[in-house]
């Protein structure tokens, strides 16, 4: 079992992006330490609206200072402003991590689902329920933004130990280096 680790997961989103920072390592207990939604007005300029977000973002790092940053994977959607919107925000909470030199990590939908409920197919519904009893929460967390970003640091925490593991394994290798040349 791992030392603990400090990651804000972040849902992206123009008009709501949800932010949830959470403490632990695999095979412990989770500890919430933050939670919440960055909104932007829909009639502000896209340029305000990213700059708000931007803002929100570096408070909650400068307030709870991670270690790493879980940002959902944008895939495509029938709607492109809002696979468009979304993939802006994901931008901004990528580069204000990395401008710290925070690592960052992207997980998809499925992902995030599968290690938080056993199921990539979840729906929203059974994702909170399950941020809710993994976090031991008096009640779910809303809006849905905000238990998205919960599980994304969670997902990170559990799935993210493993992928480190072997990324150090990797680079750790001579033959390996040698191959990557």
């Amino acid at each position: 079992m791992g030392s603990q680790v400090r990651v804000l997961g972040v849902d992206p989103g123009l008009t709501r992006c949800g932010v949830g920072v959470v403490e632990g390592s695999p095979g412990r207990p989770l500890t919430m330490l933050g939670v919440g939604v960055i909104r932007t007005p829909a009639e502000a300029e896209i340029g305000q609206r990213l700059l708000l977000i931007e803002q929100g973002l570096e408070q909650w790092l400068d307030t709870h200072r991670p270690e790493l940053v879980a940002v959902e994977r944008v895939f495509a959607q029938h709607n492109v402003s809002t696979v468009m919107g979304t993939a802006q925000a994901s931008a901004v909470a990528m580069l204000c991590a990395t401008r710290r030199g925070i690592p960052v990590t992207l997980h998809t939908p499925s992902e995030v689902k599968a290690a938080v409920t056993g199921s990539g197919r979840a729906d929203k519904a059974q994702v909170t329920a399950m941020v809710t009893r993994l976090l031991r929460l008096a009640e779910p967390p809303k809006p849905a933004d905000a238990a998205d970003a919960l599980a994304l640091a969670i997902c990170h925490i559990w799935r993210g130990a493993a992928h480190n593991r072997i990324a150090a394994a990797v680079a750790s290798n001579p033959r390996t280096r040698e191959y990557r040349r």
